[in-house]
């Protein structure tokens, strides 16, 4: 009989967190899970740790993958892997509660109607269902409530095919594309409980300031041209407004501090911000 929920752990150089993050995994009350551990090509100890522990429990399973993917591809590798009802994020340098799997699926199994479910932070409440189009515009015009990672989702697994997975192109974007296409498509689940314990480190992806600069205003311009978002053209015209003005503005603050011309030239090219862009940021 398969798991009800496959968790899915991507690794890279990651021994020095991986053994507590696994033991928070096993730690959990709820017991009929798969833990799905990909390691992307690690250079130290992260994949005989992770060896030890699939020797000693059979939920556990190991792949290393042949060459190092990157983040949301590994991401996407390891959910090709799972056999469960339900995906879940555990990264390999953070840490499950107990109750974590205990509450985020039975709240999924309390609504069948729903297929993605979201931590939310903001307020002491029972689970709760928000539609597409009110997730969309509390979003956009109150409160930024889907700028949540992988760690604080749990995702039917037929749902996670059907919007195809993360995109792979936004770097550390990628998971606010994901959240805004799950979201626009179907009711979104909100779960007011804490999923992870999230640890800060110098080697995480959330320190590449340069990396969302760009790749926090390319999301969001392609989010508005290619997804329903349940917007007017209006409403779509004044966030794509904002988007440029606000890229604009950090762009101009990074090069007087930094004056690297070279990486100005390249935001410009890899955004393709011409002046049209910045007309529109200013005017």
């Amino acid at each position: 009989m398969p798991p009800l929920v496959s968790v899915l752990m991507t690794a890279y150089n990651r021994q020095q967190y991986i053994s507590e993050a696994i033991d928070s995994v096993l730690a959990s009350t709820w017991s009929h899970f798969e833990l799905i551990i990909v390691d992307d090509g690690s250079r130290d100890n992260t994949v005989s740790i992770a060896r030890k522990y699939a020797a000693q429990d059979n939920r556990i399973k190991v792949y290393v993958n042949e060459r190092n993917l990157g983040d949301y591809p590994n991401r996407n590798r390891a959910a090709s892997y799972a056999g469960g009802e339900f995906i879940m994020y555990c990264d390999s340098d953070d840490t499950f509660m107990p109750s974590t799997l205990q509450d985020c699926v039975s709240a999924m199994l309390l609504h069948p109607e729903v297929s993605f479910g979201m931590y939310w932070p903001h307020s002491k409440t029972a689970p709760f269902v928000m539609p597409p189009e009110k997730t969309i515009h509390q979003h956009f015009f109150d409160l930024p409530i889907l700028m949540i990672g992988p760690g604080g989702t749990i995702i039917r697994k037929s749902f996670f095919e059907e919007v195809k997975g993360f995109p792979e192109k936004y770097g550390p974007a990628n998971d606010v594309y994901y959240n805004l296409k799950c979201s626009a498509r179907a009711p979104i689940l909100m779960l007011p409980f804490e999923f992870v314990v999230y640890r800060r480190h110098e080697g995480q992806e959330i320190n590449n300031t340069y990396s969302y600069l760009y790749n926090l205003y390319l999301y969001l311009r392609d989010a508005l041209e290619e997804l329903d978002l349940h917007l007017t053209p209006k409403e779509k015209h004044w966030i794509g407004k904002k988007n440029k003005r606000r890229f604009f503005v950090n762009m101009v603050r990074f090069f007087l501090k930094t004056r690297d011309l070279k990486r100005l030239r390249d935001l410009i090219q890899r955004t393709k911000f011409g002046y049209k862009d910045v007309y529109d940021a200013i005017f």
